[in-house]
């Protein structure tokens, strides 16, 4: 049915970054450039879910280049990221498994840094598995680039040769960001987003990546028969 199956990295393949490691890097980035006691509010801004008003705006009240600040918070919300891969408290899905039952290409497309789904993806041992992996650059662009905009699963579906794709992600941004893209979409419900209600309506509404199988893939093979 598809010639693609991209995913979403974080809440989909890995489980998420506890906020606080988050907070805790963005926090570093103001100290690493001189600006001791940061607003708290300030510090969550930059966490997560940063547009370049907003990055431009907090650069301006600390006087910093925006340019600059944004390459040292990415690089620390990084470091911070694999730091907790590492230490086992940023761990892959256990149907993950389940990808090798796709009957398509596969890709990943995140909102992450570009450092952290490659770093992500080959220490958790996923990185064969993808024929493509996109992230963001550390540039204040990037956060234009950001989902629900279509562009990096453009991207992806272009390096992937592929003319029907599915894209499936935990978040209405991913939705959208599919609808975007014109290609349909797969709502994963991980118990983080059992209750969560969308204002889109995805093509798909799955429990978990096994649920996939049976929209896009094929039949386990009979190790006895080969059938």
């Amino acid at each position: 049915m598809y010639d693609a199956v991209v995913l979403d990295n974080d809440g989909v393949l890995i489980g998420r970054t506890p906020f606080d490691t988050l907070r805790e890097a963005a926090w570093d980035a103001f100290v690493s450039l001189g600006v001791e006691d940061p607003d708290l509010a300030h510090v969550d801004d930059i966490a997560v879910g940063v547009d370049p008003a907003t990055l431009t705006d907090i650069c301006e009240r600390y006087g910093l280049d925006p340019v600059e600040f944004w390459r040292v918070r990415d690089e620390t919300a990084s470091v911070a990221q694999v730091e907790a891969a590492r230490s086992g408290q940023k761990t892959p899905y256990e149907d993950v498994d389940a990808l090798r039952h796709l009957d398509a290409s596969l890709g990943v497309v995140s909102s992450n840094q570009q450092a952290t789904v490659d770093a992500l993806l080959d220490h958790f041992g996923l990185a064969g598995r993808f024929e493509v992996a996109y992230g963001r650059e550390p540039s204040v662009a990037s956060l234009s680039r950001k989902k629900p905009s279509p562009y990096y699963i453009e991207r992806a579906l272009e390096a992937l040769d592929a003319d029907t794709a599915i894209f499936v992600g935990d978040n209405e941004s991913d939705v959208l960001a599919a609808d975007n893209a014109g290609i349909d979409s797969a709502f994963v419900r991980r118990p983080h987003r059992r209750s969560t209600e969308l204002s889109c309506q995805p093509t798909y509404e799955i429990d978990d990546l096994h649920d996939l199988v049976s929209i896009c893939g094929r039949a386990p093979v009979d190790p006895e028969t080969g059938l």
